[in-house]
């Protein structure tokens, strides 16, 4: 019997053995594919990269296209309301500056939402507008508020150039919940953008836990990967990202709102998490959006405008001067250039200083190079999106043979 005992633990010991060979083999191929997409870069590779570009934006197009004919009927009603709305734009008559509000409205929203979009889409590699777009802004109509003590900037030319009005407030009368009113929609819309971006990632893996197939994505492979080693894990990464994880799966709604109402590195796998265990939508959208859009939102111009503050900077100029040595040459320029903006305001635009125009340069180039880094990073990562297809088509071409 122990024979027999040991002559049938003998196929299992060789069956199990031929699994473990097979995994191994198959994390080496997946390894192996995953550093040969990693080259399809535009510096290393350029001719191959920007081919693989194109091949693959023409089958999104595609993919996008037959969506769009599956849903023709909303297609058709967006559409009719667009003719609408253009017919009451070309038509003269007294409801043209109704229109011309709501055109104004609508574009300024649509602007702030788009560099939310931007901000949240790739995963944490998007282009980072609140630090190049919403912050400067706030931080410009904090400055301007208490300079001009009101927040009631003329428009036109607001928000294109802020100038006090002519009939200023008392001094002392700006308040933080004023500040807070001015720029509330800009925040928000913003917000609202970066909850959007989040929605890709979710469906992705939401489609792909109720199809059963393997993802095109680096980061579903890496949460996959996170789940499968996490009893293991001692590292306070991976450990915190499991702590989202669990916090997204077991408390719900809540927990989505908790991890999304603060500013969290880790919440790009929110998404990822709850399209994977098959979260509800408007569970996983409606937290994501009063979190990032009201919450969040609320806490980081709350920040942004307390450091702009009237009294802050005047501190922070003059602990500028206290540094030994340097600070009084590092302090003049800097009052300059808090002088030449306070007369701006008042004076409407004027005559730009050549202190002026060298930091508005040197903006404009810093965000120059931000829109090419992030217009870069979309042609590698479609490039090697589409050198995934040509792998998955291979692997399946060997396995029919």
């Amino acid at each position: 019997m122990a024979a027999n005992g040991d002559s049938c633990d003998k196929p299992q010991r060789r069956t199990g053995t031929k699994e473990k060979q097979n995994d191994s083999t198959m994390r080496e191929r997946r390894q192996k594919d995953k550093e040969e997409r990693l080259s399809l870069v535009l510096w290393r590779r350029p001719v191959i990269t920007l081919h693989y570009f194109l091949l693959e934006t023409l089958i999104k197009l595609k993919e996008w296209t037959i969506k769009l004919w599956q849903r023709r009927s909303i297609v058709f009603l967006f559409l009719v309301l667009c003719s609408l709305f253009s017919a009451a734009y070309s038509i003269e008559g007294s409801h043209q500056k109704y229109v011309q509000y709501l055109e104004k409205k609508f574009l300024w929203c649509a602007y702030w939402v788009g560099l939310g979009i931007l901000s949240s889409v790739g995963l944490g590699t998007g282009l980072h507008t609140f630090l190049l777009y919403l912050g400067p802004h706030i931080a410009s109509v904090t400055l301007a508020a208490y300079e001009c003590s009101s927040t009631d900037f003329p428009e036109p030319p607001y928000p294109d150039q802020i100038v006090c009005p002519q009939l200023a407030g008392a001094e002392g009368s700006i308040s933080l919940f004023s500040i807070m009113s001015k720029v509330r929609l800009e925040a928000c819309m913003w917000g609202a953008g970066t909850a959007i971006g989040e929605l890709p990632p979710y469906f992705m893996a939401r489609a792909a836990r109720q199809s059963g197939a393997d993802p095109e994505d680096e980061e579903y492979e890496e949460f996959e990967e996170m789940l499968e080693q996490a009893e293991n894990a001692q590292d306070f990464v991976t450990r915190a990202k499991m702590g989202v994880q669990h916090m997204v799966q077991k408390v719900g709604f809540f927990g989505i709102l908790a991890c999304a109402s603060i500013p969290n590195p880790l919440f790009d796998l929110a998404g990822i998490t709850c399209g994977h265990f098959l979260v509800p939508f408007w569970t996983f959208f409606g937290a994501t959006l009063i979190g990032k859009a009201i919450i969040k939102m609320h806490i980081q111009k709350l920040f942004v405008i307390i450091t702009f503050s009237k009294h802050i900077v005047e501190q922070m100029v003059s602990l500028i001067g206290s540094i030994p040595k340097v600070g009084p040459s590092l302090q003049k320029p800097f009052s300059q250039y808090l002088e030449a903006q306070r007369n701006k305001l008042h004076h409407g635009q004027g005559s730009k200083s050549s202190d002026d125009n060298w930091l508005s340069w040197l903006f404009e180039k810093l965000v120059l190079v931000m829109v090419c880094y992030f217009v870069i990073s979309i042609v590698n990562s479609m490039a090697q999106s589409y050198a995934k297809r040509l792998q998955q088509q291979r692997h399946l071409v060997e396995k029919t043979k």
